[in-house]
């Protein structure tokens, strides 16, 4: 397994890039398994580096 701070770097630099995204499309944009992506999120979120919006039943991640 992967270092999970090194996952959440790339999941930062790609939301610093892209804008606001989706497990589903943070999982596809940096080829990171899904149970890694919610744990690096899981990182940036303590972090408080996250900005998470619901909204029906899709979930958006974006940095603040």
């Amino acid at each position: 397994m992967k270092n999970i701070g090194t996952i959440a770097g790339k999941v930062w630099k790609t939301l610093n890039s892209n804008g606001k995204m989706t497990v589903t499309a943070l999982t596809k944009k940096t080829s990171e398994k899904k149970d890694q992506i919610l744990m690096a999120l899981g990182w940036l979120a303590k972090e408080d580096k996250l900005d998470v919006k619901k909204k029906g039943n899709v979930t958006h991640y974006n940095l603040k």
